[in-house]
């Protein structure tokens, strides 16, 4: 009789989706893709899920019956998720179970008072309360009353003001809800649960399917923003200052002359040791841009949306991604960071070699090359967070990402069959960027970069 610790005043409501079916002596629970038989009911039972129906009911209110006839049933509820728990106390709510999956152990194993958090669960606010949320959970804790706040900061009953029973329940139940691990041991010694960060986990979770998310509804390409923010346009504002012209390779000839594919991809390596005495030319930079960045075409599809074509493959055609050159050894290009124009193939100046931002951007190499050297170039990739965030919900970040992947091997082939020198980089100042680009971060961030030149002599 678990459910009946909870105190009297305590909500119970199905969860958010749930619909029952009832039939004589059953009932059928739904919430797609997950469903369960209720059989041999007896008639108290079948009048606790017609109260459910009509709304949330406290214990007293949902039967009549004996206790031990109506708490059975709203364990067998509660251990399958079926049920959305409102803890309530001097007739106000406290904190809501809110599942969205199945639970992975019974209900009511004792906790010790106070708990320890899981390093993976997190608090946050939205426009209502406060919510704490895991992505190892199968459900979220909506919380009414700000002395579980405190009591979550790991103080004691008496100093978050909370009577000892109610202390004692959430206890428990932020260990059933997997909040708090039952072993605190277990989760700060095992490989599997140190080795993995809270945002990592979270990222994760939160932009793949699973529990929490089991339709396309708030997830994928939902356009969520259509007809309430007009789509960032394809072409970004263009920078002022005078425009660098770079020749155009000759697509025909190279289909021609390159290495073949196999040979590319067996070729492929990174490098990082690179040959000043010969660098990279502007037009070998030129015909790098123009192979794997350029704009072929714009294409509107539908009012006021707009799709892209490029050499390298975009999720739903948005093409968010932008490429920063900022050159300190080539060829026939001045020093400092541009902004490659797929468009119109030029580079835009964007910021002088000297700034204090574009040395920072360059220092963030030296852990990357052969003896801290410099780069001849690098490639900063950009991501204009809101053409993707306009079309995609949860996945929006997650699916540029995949883009920068997709682009640096993009490169990494180009720049092998024209024999240059390629090494991606796995980190770099993203605020040195922002304020090197006069860009928003929210707006337009750093995700990526690649240094390149000519590949020193072996």
């Amino acid at each position: 009789m678990r459910t009946a610790t909870y105190p009297d005043q305590t909500r119970y409501a199905w969860r958010a989706g749930a619909t029952c079916l009832t039939v004589p002596r059953g009932a059928v629970l739904l919430n797609p893709p997950h469903s369960e038989k209720l059989t041999g009911l007896g008639a108290a039972q079948l009048q606790i899920l017609r109260t459910l129906n009509r709304g949330p009911s406290t214990f007293p209110e949902l039967s009549s019956a004996p206790s031990d006839e109506v708490a059975p049933l709203l364990d067998r509820l509660a251990a399958g998720g079926w049920l959305t728990i409102t803890v309530r106390h001097d007739n106000r709510d406290l904190y809501t179970i809110q599942p969205f999956g199945i639970p992975a152990t019974q209900p009511g194993i004792a906790a010790a008072t106070p708990p320890k958090l899981s390093k993976f669960s997190v608090l946050h606010r939205d426009s209502a309360d406060f919510v704490l949320e895991n992505p190892m959970s199968w459900c979220d804790l909506r919380i009414s009353d700000p002395r579980i706040v405190a009591f979550l900061g790991g103080l004691d009953a008496a100093a978050s003001g909370l009577p000892d029973d109610i202390a004692a329940r959430i206890a428990t139940d932020l260990v059933w809800c997997g909040f708090a691990p039952a072993a605190p041991a277990d989760e700060e010694q095992r490989f599997a649960t140190r080795s993995w960060s809270a945002p990592d986990l979270w990222f994760h979770r939160r932009s793949t399917l699973g529990q929490r998310t089991v339709t396309w509804d708030h997830f994928g390409p939902t356009k969520w923003a259509k007809g309430s923010y007009p789509q960032p346009p394809a072409r970004k504002a263009v920078y002022p200052g005078a425009a660098i012209e770079l020749a155009v390779p000759d697509l025909t000839a190279l289909r021609a002359t390159d290495p073949t594919l196999a040979a590319v991809l067996e070729d492929r390596r990174s490098c990082r040791a690179f040959d000043d005495a010969a660098p990279i030319t502007g037009d070998q930079l030129a015909e790098l841009l123009y192979r794997t960045a350029r704009t072929r075409e714009v294409r509107p599809a539908g009012e006021g949306e707009e799709l892209v074509s490029r050499p390298y493959p975009s999720g739903g055609s948005v093409y968010e991604l932008e490429f920063y050159p900022v050159v300190r050894h080539v060829d026939g290009v001045p020093q400092g960071m541009y902004h490659y124009d797929s468009f119109d193939h030029v580079l835009r100046p964007v910021a002088a070699a000297d700034s204090p931002e574009v040395q920072r951007l360059l220092r963030a190499t030296s852990a990357t090359l052969a003896e801290g050297a410099e780069p001849q170039l690098l490639i900063v990739l950009a991501a204009r967070a809101g053409r993707m965030m306009w079309t995609y919900e949860q996945i929006a970040y997650a699916t540029i990402l995949k883009h920068v992947g997709v682009v640096m091997q993009t490169v990494y082939l180009a720049a092998t069959a024209m024999g240059l020198g390629v090494c991606a980089q796995g980190f770099g100042d993203t605020a040195a960027f922002a304020q090197a680009a006069g860009v928003d971060e929210l707006e337009e961030c750093s995700v990526g970069s690649l240094i390149v030149g000519s590949p020193a002599p072996h």
